[in-house]
């Protein structure tokens, strides 16, 4: 099966060594997203609302740039840093989501990247036509 790499201006650049996406066949396989700007590269320091608002538009260009959209997102893993913030971080979620609501899973961790609080990765399809 082929593979191919997805990468977007529309969303950062990758921190590491890894791809912000690879599309095999029809599924699309996001590298966890973060609350970094794609425009200026920082870090978006507030609250989680406004991480997590720039988490998911993060993801939202990639799907999109691979082929896939909000709609057809399959399953996502929210990484946490405080388990406290997850009623805020639903909120939010159910505004993208809601409608499509995929399998989710929510995991507390005691550190993601830049010390943000907020990761957010997922499993999509191609949006067929």
């Amino acid at each position: 099966m082929q593979r191919k790499i997805v990468n977007t201006k529309k969303a950062p650049a990758p921190i590491g060594p890894y791809s912000q996406a690879i599309l095999s066949g029809n599924f699309i396989f996001t590298s966890g997203q973060i609350a970094i700007d794609p425009a200026s590269g920082e870090i978006i320091t507030g609250d989680i609302e406004s991480q997590t608002v720039r988490v998911l538009e993060n993801l939202k260009a990639v799907l999109r740039d691979a082929g896939g959209s909000i709609d057809s997102v399959l399953k996502t893993t929210i990484y946490l840093k405080n388990m406290d913030d997850f009623q805020r971080v639903n909120e939010i979620y159910a505004r993208y989501f809601g409608h499509s609501m995929p399998a989710r899973s929510t995991v507390e961790v005691s550190r993601l990247p830049k010390n943000v609080l907020i990761e957010i990765d997922c499993i999509a399809t191609v949006d067929q036509e």
